[in-house]
């Protein structure tokens, strides 16, 4: 309950920087956020509804009952860092129903009224008491779960108060500790005491002494040099010690006594070793460490570092590859490698994330044959093939996460445990080639968030895997579960499947749960099985209905698909054919009929034979007077995505080497100096035709609608017919954005030439393709010359 509202007020705290009046009314709680607002005393235009109050980080020196006492609804108060001095005799006494009282990080000297009995958490640390004679007042708070104190005095006659409440959470400052009575910290009946040592020198012997034997869940923060005796002996406070879990944090100490200090805590009763933000200062060198005769279960390491710059890295991993114990855990540590057992290891759980590990870690091991769990997220691992053979002699190795690292597949033979059953690739930029190298027993893939567009065909079938998560791909269709045989879940959302196909749909039959909502869905005839399904089997598609939502077309943008309804006879061609047929039978019979009678054809081939001959004399007056300004064949517009099909494919098999076809080409005839504006313009005037290959890159490329929007200036200025579109890629209209409006009306009025996948039609797309641009130019230096002869003349 105590964490609940602490989260709570968190929360509150970044809700409210938005809110007015200062106050969240969320479900059945009010939230009034006063934090960091420069206050002096507590509002008076609070809500008698409120729940929760933040007052923290103010000026605030005294708390008055008036403040509180219509607040009959108040479960959480947090006045925290004020300056309170003072506190009204039952200050708190109508607000039964509190719960969460923090008062740290203020001056209260003393405190003499009586808390609200269903208190479940009291912090007054970090105040100015003398005496723990504070904890006196609060012997009828039997609800009480966590207390934070803090003073300079600490007496067994201080705690005798409170030793019958059953508290799950103690928390002591020692900072300003000048007399402790031995045995005091005894009289606590805690599961878990937290001590926050002093900042400066202080003997600290007999506190810890204690300590150890307070509770078994014992956490210590600050460990430095500064407030440690050099002389202080862990021996003796580790002989007596009952605490199986220990954590220590904010640690800053030399290589050689932290590690003393851990061995003199690897023989005692500590199963459970956890150690926060640590320090290594030098020197670091080799320590004989004694792995025998201990209880300890784990190791955990959050955030280290190393306080000097040249040492034996070997020193400070050999201490932990070799101890004795399943679970090893260092996360944020810089660590670059680890070195392997020296002999058969007990580890049965690794986890190093958030490190700097390479592909050499553990190269060759051979002594990690119990290991079951290996986790490796956020290093710079590179190379899956060889992250499979360091697995190939962990011969009990179930569960792999080398998720979040840039891992390649290069087609290399790959060598994994086969004992995998849980692999775990999520964020690692791989693509569908990821399929040829996979464990062949594996139970649970996951694949989020890569670059994968489909399931290769040809690749080996996976019949024990039974969950596969695809999320966030770039998947066009829901997979083909034909090579899953065994498969139970099916998670592909955030896709960019449009419509799921039938074949698939048909192929994932025996899949019981699917998971396929957040795509940009084509609301069309071709998704009305997959809306089929989510209706009949609401519980097998998850999330359904509220994530599966039309994306396409605009008209239908935003609905849910089981809302979504085509008549029959869209999608039906059976019934379509005679209800177009017939009417438009009878409208070509009138139509033909009429012209017929009015003599139209005749006038029609009239109209046509003028207008041709106008226009070759046209053309042919103009034609000669263009010519003369021509350099380039054609001037070419592509996206920089499609270079490689232009350079390597199109240039080649267009161009000669006797120069009788000259393209334009921006990379290598765009004039130095000269805008890119005005080279665009230059060189669609020097060309006979403006080629443009179209795809879906064509069109995110703003440069590419200049280009177009020149060419086209000049088509309709000229009325010349300079245009050549090639499709090198299919383009759905709804992907071209509405500023391409030019380019939807050229594709939907202009024939354009499709570029062919099969090779044996290249040689007449080619052969079009030249025709197209033939023309006799001079060249460019008799140009030149001709130009520079009529100026001089």
């Amino acid at each position: 309950m105590a964490v609940f509202f602490s989260i709570l007020v968190l929360i509150s705290n970044v809700w409210c920087t938005q809110c007015t009046n200062y106050q969240l009314f969320q479900s059945n709680m009010v939230i009034s956020n006063f934090s960091h607002k420069s206050l002096k005393s507590v509002p008076n235009n609070l809500s008698s509804w409120t729940t929760v109050l933040d007052l923290s980080f103010n000026n605030i020196q005294t708390l008055l009952t008036s403040d509180f006492n219509y607040l009959s609804k108040l479960k959480s108060l947090n006045a925290s860092h004020n300056e309170i001095l003072d506190l009204d005799n039952n200050v708190l006494e109508l607000n039964t129903f509190l719960e969460y009282l923090d008062l740290s990080h203020n001056k209260l000297r003393n405190i003499s009224y009586t808390f609200p009995k269903n208190l479940r958490h009291l912090d007054i640390s970090f105040n100015e008491f003398k005496s723990m004679a504070v904890c006196k007042g609060l012997g009828n708070l039997l609800q009480l779960e966590y207390l934070g104190v803090g003073a300079s005095r600490m007496l067994k006659s201080d705690f005798e108060a409170i030793a019958h409440l059953q508290l799950h959470n103690v928390f002591i400052v020692l900072h300003g500790l000048s007399d402790y009575e031995n045995g005091s910290l005894l009289m606590l009946n805690t599961k878990k005491l937290h001590l926050l040592l002093p900042t400066h020198q202080t003997d600290v012997y007999n506190v810890l002494y204690d300590a150890v034997n307070t509770s078994t869940f014992l956490e210590l923060s600050n460990i430095t040099m500064d407030n440690l005796h050099s002389d202080l002996n862990f021996s003796d406070i580790a002989k007596n010690s009952k605490v199986s879990k220990l954590t220590l944090r904010d640690i800053e100490l030399q290589w050689g006594i932290l590690i003393q200090a851990i061995q003199y805590i690897w023989h005692t009763s500590v199963e459970f070793l956890h150690l926060y933000d640590v320090l290594f200062l030098g020197p670091i060198e080799r320590i004989i460490f004694d792995y025998s005769k201990t209880s300890m279960k784990e190791v955990f390491i959050q955030r280290a570092r190393v306080g000097v710059f040249t040492f034996n890295q070997n020193y400070v991993y050999r201490i932990f590859s070799e101890m004795n114990i399943e679970r090893l855990t260092i996360n944020s540590a810089h660590l670059f490698y680890m070195v392997c057992p020296l002999k058969p290891s007990n580890f049965r759980n690794i986890t190093f994330s958030n490190n700097a590990l390479t592909d050499d870690l553990f190269p060759l091991c051979d002594n990690l044959h119990k290991l079951e769990t290996l986790e490796l997220r956020e290093n710079k691992l590179e190379k899956l093939s060889k992250m499979s053979v360091m697995t190939s002699n962990m011969t009990s190795l179930k569960h792999l996460d080398i998720s979040h690292n840039l891992l390649q597949y290069d087609q290399e033979t790959c060598h994994w445990s086969k004992s995998i059953i849980t692999l775990n690739l999520a964020s690692t930029s791989l693509m569908e080639s990821v399929f040829k190298c996979l464990p062949i027993n594996i139970k649970t893939l996951i694949l989020k968030n890569n670059e994968i567009t489909r399931i290769p065909m040809d690749i080996t079938s996976f019949n024990g895997l039974e969950e596969i998560n695809l999320a966030y791909n770039r998947l066009t269709d829901l997979p083909d579960c034909t090579f899953f045989s065994s498969l139970m879940l099916l998670n592909a959302e955030n896709n960019l499947i449009l419509s799921p196909s039938r074949d698939t749909l048909q192929s994932c039959q025996r899949v019981k749960q699917i998971s396929a909502g957040h795509n940009p869905f084509q609301c069309n005839c071709e998704i009305r099985s997959f809306i089929t399904q989510g209706k009949n089997s609401p519980g097998r598609m998850i999330g359904w209905p509220g994530a599966y939502v039309c994306e396409y077309p605009e008209d239908v943008k935003g609905i849910q698909l089981q809302n979504y309804y085509l008549p029959e006879i869209y999608c039906n061609i059976l019934l379509l054919i005679p209800v177009i047929l017939f009417p438009t039978v009878f409208l070509l019979v009138l139509i033909f009929g009429l012209c017929k009678y009015f003599d139209v054809p005749w006038y029609l081939r009239m109209i046509w034979q003028w207008t041709r001959t106008k226009h070759r004399i046209t053309r042919k007056n103009k034609d000669y007077k263009a010519l003369e300004n021509l350099i380039f064949h054609a001037f070419i517009s592509y996206s920089e995505h499609d270079s490689t099909w232009v350079k390597n494919i199109f240039l080649p098999s267009i161009e000669k080497d006797d120069g009788s076809v000259r393209i334009c080409l921006h990379e290598r005839n765009f004039i130095p100096g000269k805008s890119i504006i005005e080279n665009i313009i230059n060189c669609i005037e020097k060309s006979y035709k403006s080629i443009f290959v179209l795809s879906p890159n064509f069109v995110q490329s703003e440069w590419c609608h200049y280009e177009l929007y020149f060419a086209q200036h000049k088509l309709y200025a000229e009325n010349s017919d300079n245009l050549i579109l090639i499709l090198l890629d299919p383009i759905p209209q709804y992907l071209i954005p509405s500023r391409y409006y030019k380019l939807k009306a050229l594709m939907a009025q202009r024939t354009y030439l499709e570029w062919p996948k099969e090779k044996s039609k290249h040689g007449l797309f080619w052969a079009n393709l030249r025709a197209a641009i033939h023309i006799n130019l001079s060249d460019p230096e008799e140009q030149s010359t001709s130009s520079v002869s009529s100026n001089n003349a």
